[in-house]
């Protein structure tokens, strides 16, 4: 009974805050929404007994994702007065792509529900005695291996790709000649002198 009320409780919280991270109109808070839902999350993963994905949650997704939006929204100056105006002119093909989506979900669940599959081919089978964490690396590591490495290696095209893009040449730069600071002897950075009493030193 503890559990269940556990459950809508924390269901509820995310519904909720993720419905206002999409109506606030303040960034700022919405992002604060984000997190909490992050959170709630996290309380869901541990109902089910999935501690390692929680402890994702709340220091990857929380601690720096998260966190990551809110610095980047409180220090970009953004003008979303001009960003609001341009949602009614995308607003017909955002609803078209959303519809696709929705129907590209519907007919995978259906087609996952209706087809000839057995339960024991659909779910991994995870031995009880072995700990969440231990699963959850064997599963990564040997069953979906290539997925997980093909993931990886879409991240860090992404990763070039941003840089690539925002990456923009500065004039008046002097660039650091790195082979002329090494081949550099003390004797010639530094020079030995014997000011007379009263005199400063000639540069």
């Amino acid at each position: 009974m503890i559990q269940a009320i556990a459950f809508y409780i924390f269901a509820s919280v995310v519904i909720a805050s993720g419905a206002m991270t999409i109506l606030s109109r303040n960034p700022v808070h919405s992002v604060l929404w984000l997190i909490l839902a992050f959170f709630n999350a996290a309380g869901l993963m541990l109902l089910i007994g999935a501690e390692f994905i929680a402890m994702l949650l709340v220091i990857v997704y929380v601690g720096a994702v998260a966190v990551l939006f809110l610095f980047v929204v409180m220090m970009l100056d953004i003008d979303f007065a001009e960003l609001r105006a341009g949602v009614s002119r995308y607003l017909p093909f955002g609803l078209l792509i959303a519809l696709v989506l929705l129907a590209e979900i519907v007919l995978a669940i259906g087609v996952w529900n209706f087809a000839d599959i057995g339960p024991d081919t659909r779910l991994a089978q995870i031995d009880p005695s072995v700990p969440n964490i231990e699963a959850v690396g064997r599963a990564l590591y040997d069953r979906y291996l290539l997925i997980f490495e093909g993931a990886g290696i879409v991240l860090l095209v992404a990763m070039v790709g941003a840089i690539v893009l925002t990456h923009r040449e500065r004039s008046g730069v002097r660039p650091q000649n790195v082979s002329k600071q090494i081949k550099r002897r003390p004797e010639e950075a530094t020079r030995n002198t014997n000011p007379e009493v009263g005199k400063g030193i000639e540069l």
